[in-house]
């Protein structure tokens, strides 16, 4: 075999071995009892907001699931957990010479700056944007007839960078900005090469502020095991397959305690700040998201946890984690339970987030389009179909000009595309049914996010009522239902 063949078949190994997913084990071949796995995917799955989890000790999956119709190949929005690359993206520039923890975030946007700018904003830098010591008292605001940068530097500083406390997402936009002023790409085209493609993250998205640059704190998707990569990688201290990816100078910095941020000794959000990593308790350290987006690595017990899911108390699964895996974790193997593992891996496998229920049946059949005076969630007609062969009901809507139809499944999900206001057209999965005789509610997940949308139609004569409700949300939850007349 000739060198050019050789070196051809090698770099073909070495592709393939990067972008290989993680090995799989059992449980107990890496010192942990499916027992402990097992109470903790039941306590975890009685919270139904669950959409996966991913277990990974010494290197290997050992626990790994999806709530149906959440699936493991679908990417998954991190909201700020989208933080931790922007962090690392920050850390290669710096380390390849093209910035400096040190650099002026002023000198960087001259354009935007205002026109007698305060001291303190003169003092920020990029040190203060990863570790949200900005010196801000409220994190500036989109406009949107503004540049993003110009609204930020506009904002006032009333504190010393470095020495207040500010959870702030703009300021880590200010970091992906930097990084793409300096290197001239975005931080998902500057990361594509250096660390997605060697990670085997395949179609990483990430949304993009009017200016064209990555939101840097939100806006990221990438799907579970790519989560559980990224853990993984940060565990080995930058090293993947021989390579240092990421300087490990820089993981120890940026999940090292740089600013204080609490004194709560049981909460997981009180233990210090990194780089766009929070601390943790039991000396772990994570990345995470709004409504529970995990990626928790944990040096000690060797381990990296991922959730993806919509929950309102996030510190609840960190309580569980803490509680039933930390104390299981042995050092040497554990003799096989094929029993428990076995209940472990159909649970699992069968996990789903929980259908719309269907309690009662319709005294009268009600497939009449309604219509809507102009409202401002320019939702125009509503038709209910009656059940198919399949059990599955259709619901017709027409929203902002563009006709829909939503699928319902009786008691299970059944896939399809929609939209609901700011959530665009993309893959959905529905489920519906008769909560009363007069009232039919879907639940439509967008399951490439965290949202579940509640639409529930109550009909009276010639009416309908049209609520909806979001299972999560930054703001307002449930709308006013509104009216529609039957044509």
């Amino acid at each position: 075999m000739n060198r050019c063949v050789m070196t051809a078949l090698f770099i073909l190994f070495v592709s393939v071995s990067f972008a290989a997913d993680l090995p799989r084990s059992t449980p107990e071949a890496q010192g942990v009892p499916s027992a402990a796995l097992l109470s903790l995917v039941e306590s975890l799955d009685q919270i139904d907001s669950m959409h996966s989890l991913m277990i990974v000790r010494h290197g290997h999956v050992i626990a790994e699931g999806w709530w149906t119709p959440y699936s493991a190949q679908s990417p998954h929005v991190l909201w700020s957990l989208s933080k931790s690359f922007t962090s690392t993206a920050a850390g290669l520039a710096i380390s390849e010479g093209k910035m400096g923890l040190d650099d002026e975030m002023l000198k960087a946007f001259p354009e935007d700056a205002p026109a007698e700018p305060g001291a303190n904003l003169k003092l920020m830098r990029v040190s203060d944007l990863l570790r949200m010591q900005t010196g801000h008292q409220q994190e500036p605001k989109r406009l949107p007839d503004q540049a993003w940068t110009k609204t930020f530097l506009n904002q006032p500083v009333p504190f010393k960078p470095g020495t207040h406390f500010l959870y702030n997402s703009m300021g880590t936009y200010m970091v992906s900005a930097m990084v793409q002023k300096a290197t001239g790409k975005t931080v998902l085209e500057y990361l594509q090469p250096r660390l997605f493609e060697p990670l085997g993250i395949e179609k990483p998205t990430w949304e993009l502020s009017p200016q064209g640059i990555c939101a840097g704190g939100w806006g990221l998707a990438i799907r579970t095991e790519d989560i559980a990569k990224f853990g993984q990688l940060y565990l080995q201290k930058g090293n993947w397959n021989g390579k240092q990816l990421v300087p490990e100078t820089w993981v120890a910095a940026a999940t090292a305690r740089q600013t204080s941020n609490g004194s709560n000794p049981k909460s997981d959000w009180d233990q210090g700040y990194g780089y766009q990593f929070w601390r943790c308790r039991n000396n772990a350290f994570r990345g995470d998201g709004a409504f529970g987006q995990y990626c928790v690595v944990m040096p000690d017990q060797d381990m990296v946890l991922v959730i993806t899911s919509s929950l309102k108390n996030m510190q609840n699964p960190l309580d569980l984690v803490w509680e039933k895996i930390l104390p299981a974790c042995k050092p040497a193997a554990l003799p096989p339970d094929n029993e428990t593992n076995a209940r472990l891996v159909t649970l699992l496998k069968n996990a789903t987030v929980r259908p719309q229920e269907h309690t009662a049946t319709p005294a009268k059949v009600f497939s009449k389009s309604y219509t809507f005076a102009a409202n401002d969630r320019k939702l125009e007609s509503v038709k209910w179909s009656g059940e198919g062969k399949d059990r599955s009901t259709k619901l017709a809507i027409r929203l902002n000009g563009v006709d829909q139809e939503i699928m319902c499944g009786r008691g299970q999900w059944v896939k399809g595309r929609g939209a609901w206001g700011v959530l665009k057209d993309q893959p959905i999965a529905a489920s519906g049914g008769w909560t009363t005789d007069d009232t039919f509610k879907a639940k439509v997940c967008f399951y490439e996010t965290t949202s579940t949308v509640t639409m529930t139609l109550k009909f009276s004569g010639n009416e309908v009522q049209f609520g909806t409700e979001m299972n999560v949300s930054f703001g307002p939850s449930k709308d006013v239902p509104l009216v529609g007349k039957a044509e």
